[in-house]
């Protein structure tokens, strides 16, 4: 099977390399020559074979929207796009309507791993029509996990973007609970060996998970998370999660705790928001700020 693949970064570039891995054929266009196999967008849709199937990974928003624009008119009918970024599952909607109209394909897919997807593989949240995912399952398996899990069809259009929001909004709320419970470790006295303690917590707690192993491989980094700022980005995710949580009459206290606390980075060094950093920084790659030496 044929990909065009729009979008070389740190998810886009080693997505085409496990994909090239599993036997599939990826024509990759990124702006960045250095990581391009075409030189145009243009190019890559002539050098597939229809019907063609372009995955675009490129920032959410105005890039995103700008992609899909180029590719209503470059694609022919019975193509399929697929967007594979952080949309929001709104502008999802909005994007399939406007390929359907010129018979083209639209399934959106929430994407999990960050750095690690080459490795580990990614978790896919996928929403579309069935014919369109039933498609691309050559390429979802390519991508996943091995074994039995790690992808869903969960519904109609937008909700493959929408689970992937949830997922992030649970993620910010977990991330925060383990920097809470790191700063009062570092805080009280008695508590001499504060990356033990988490080491500890890796086998045999109920608290276990990924994001507490990489919180360990970020304290054998830097024990006292001493060289860096505590600000942490929030990409989206958890903004919108919180909204459709107030349009849907949800609560959601702790993942709302967890955005407003990532606002709270913005006005001092918090040393909560040093682990929600570094645990960015570990399972996705995020740049991380340096403590400013005055």
């Amino acid at each position: 099977m044929q990909l065009g693949l729009i979008g070389l970064g740190k998810m886009g570039g080693s997505m085409r390399e496990r994909l090239r891995n599993a036997g599939l054929t990826v024509v990759g266009y990124d702006r960045n020559p250095e990581l391009s196999d075409v030189d145009s967008m243009v190019e890559l849709v002539d050098r597939l074979e229809s019907p063609r199937t372009v995955w675009v990974m490129v920032p959410a928003g105005a890039a995103t929207r700008y992609v899909i624009d180029q590719l209503t008119t470059l694609l022919k009918p019975g193509d399929i796009v697929v967007d594979g970024g952080n949309s929001r599952w709104t502008d999802d909607e909005r994007h399939a309507k406007q390929l359907h109209a010129r018979g083209i394909g639209f399934v959106d897919a929430g994407v999990s791993g960050g750095v690690w997807g080459l490795q580990n593989g990614y978790a896919l949240m996928v929403g579309g029509d069935e014919e369109h995912v039933d498609w691309l399952k050559p390429v979802f398996d390519a991508l996943k996990p091995e074994g039995p899990y790690g992808f869903v069809h969960a519904g109609k259009v937008g909700a493959g973007h929408f689970a992937k929001m949830v997922h992030n909004g649970i993620e910010y709320a977990m991330m925060q609970a383990y920097a809470e419970g790191w700063e009062l470790l570092e805080t009280v006295p008695s508590v001499t060996d504060v990356r033990e303690v988490f080491r500890s917590w890796t086998q045999g707690t109920v608290i276990r998970s990924w994001l507490l192993d990489l919180a360990v491989d970020a304290l054998d980094d830097d024990e006292h998370l001493e060289k860096i700022r505590g600000y942490a980005e929030d990409s989206g995710e958890g903004r919108w999660t919180v909204e459709a949580g107030i349009d849907n009459a949800v609560p959601m206290p702790a993942i709302t705790a967890a955005l407003f606390a990532r606002f709270t980075s913005r006005q001092e060094d918090s040393p909560q928001m040093k682990m929600v950093a570094a645990l960015r920084n570990q399972f996705g790659g995020h740049a991380v700020e340096a403590v400013r030496k005055d």
